[in-house]
């Protein structure tokens, strides 16, 4: 999985992340958290588009790189900070995986997913992009909260999973 720097900037309740490898692709928020939230959905939107019109993903760059590129016009004295937002690509094909799990888990996680009213494969999915979207804010040393992948960005690959377990 793909890993691009992002550029935080923002104050009080108005936060945003441009992502310099793809001009014009940025997220909003009213938390640095909710950027990030947001930046992530943006990037797999916008990443899903260029491959749509035939265009390659360019790979990502460094932070030192992103750093000395004056067109990102990255300035950490306004108080701008890096943060890594996740490139999951949604291919539209289904693969099969054998997974080991402890039986008692494997009840809970039937369980639940037809509380939900999703098929395993579903909640699996849900489950993962959940996690993979949970990526942390570093400020000032500290850990943030985590922030969390938008639901509208899991509907699809939801939606292929639904029916098949």
């Amino acid at each position: 999985m793909a890993q691009y720097v992002g550029i935080l900037d923002g104050a009080k309740d108005v936060w945003g992340i441009r992502i310099p490898d793809f001009p014009g692709c940025h997220g909003g928020g009213s938390t640095p958290e909710a950027a990030l939230a947001d930046a992530i959905g943006a990037l797999q939107e916008f990443a899903a588009h260029q491959l749509a019109q035939g265009r390659e993903i360019s790979s990502p760059r460094s932070m030192q790189d992103v750093m000395r590129d004056p067109a990102a016009e990255f300035d950490a004295r306004s108080g701008e900070s890096f943060v890594m937002v996740p490139l999951v690509l949604d291919r539209g094909r289904s693969v099969k995986a054998n997974i080991s799990l402890d039986a008692g888990l494997l009840e809970a996680i039937d369980e639940e997913a037809g509380r939900r009213g999703l098929t395993r494969s579903a909640f699996f999915t849900s489950a993962a992009l959940d996690k993979i979207g949970e990526v942390s804010i570093q400020r000032n040393g500290t850990q943030a909260r985590k922030a969390e992948r938008p639901v509208g960005d899991r509907k699809s690959a939801t939606k292929r999973a639904r029916g098949r377990t």
